[in-house]
């Protein structure tokens, strides 16, 4: 078994504010800090969120019981999303199973989920994904930027390939769980090409899939700028240079090819009946849970 730190912790289930909350979660969960899948562009190694050994994941000391306690002692139940800060399906997950014996604690408490990941192991977890079905709202973002395994390979290097997440998805929805595809961050020079963006659609809808949520470009802050460059260098020689010009030090990096990249994305999920829209999909994946679940509509 993988040996992973343990980082003390007080608390794991934080509220989230209304304004603020992504696809209408009202609780946010990180067990892990740290990720293994090597992102080149991840925002989540900036310097303002401290955390200076990125590539090593950790898990938080007594996670399990941290979450336990905390949920009992919850006076509302709700929607607890996971994956924002930290893959909640990192590659330690497969031999420690905090996310799944926490999701296990997410049902027993009558809480629903809302996970994001970039993994196919969130396909391990479909039966306690069901579970958390059959009384709140469960939810599945499987991130895929692009259609093809080997750029995948340089741009995500540790990560399942998107042939094999597309097949996750296949397998959850076939359980009946309510999933779709992050197509965020497109990568300006990369991968905001017309062929990559309805190639992603077309196979997610192939999978089951019930959404698309885009975002045609990227964020760069200090410290992930820089970390972003020096692999630019390394893997796609004069990207770099392309972006610095565009863009500078500009922190929003949209892609030159937005607006008609929004275009055809949307007509294409319009054709084949899929959403994209975040306060839709929010609507869809709680409809049927209650008005204590619809809060933040």
């Amino acid at each position: 078994m993988q040996q992973v730190p343990l980082i003390p912790a007080k608390t794991i289930i934080s509220r989230v504010k209304a304004a603020s909350a992504w696809f209408g979660a009202e609780y946010n969960m990180n067990i892990y800090r740290g990720c293994s899948h090597g992102c080149i562009y991840c925002d989540s190694r900036s310097d303002c969120y401290r955390n200076h050994d990125f590539d090593t994941v950790k898990a938080k000391e007594n996670a399990l019981e941290l979450i336990r306690d905390e949920l009992r002692r919850k006076v509302q139940t709700g929607v607890i999303a996971t994956g924002s800060m930290s893959d909640p399906y990192n590659l330690a997950e497969r031999d420690l199973k905090l996310t799944r014996h926490a999701l296990e604690l997410i049902h027993a408490y009558d809480f629903g989920v809302a996970i994001a990941t970039k993994s196919a192991l969130a396909a391990r977890d479909g039966d306690v994904l069901q579970d958390i079905k059959s009384h709140s709202p469960t939810l599945v973002k499987i991130s895929i930027t692009t259609a093809d395994d080997t750029l995948a390979s340089k741009i995500e290097p540790h990560v399942s390939t998107p042939t094999e997440r597309f097949e996750a998805l296949r397998i959850l929805a076939g359980q009946g769980i309510y999933c779709g595809v992050l197509m965020m961050p497109v990568l300006p020079f990369l991968e905001d090409t017309e062929e990559n963006v309805l190639a992603i659609i077309r196979k997610a809808k192939e999978a089951g899939a019930k959404f698309v949520f885009p975002a045609f470009g990227m964020t760069l802050r200090p410290g992930n700028r820089e970390y972003y460059y020096r692999k630019l260098d390394e893997v796609f020689p004069g990207v770099k240079e392309k972006h610095i010009k565009r863009y500078g030090d500009r922190y929003q990096c949209t892609s030159p090819h937005a607006k008609k990249l929004w275009s055809i994305a949307t007509a294409e999920c319009v054709r084949l009946g899929l959403l994209y829209d975040m306060r839709t999909i929010t609507r869809q994946y709680k409809a049927g849970y209650g008005e204590r679940q619809l809060t933040f509509l």
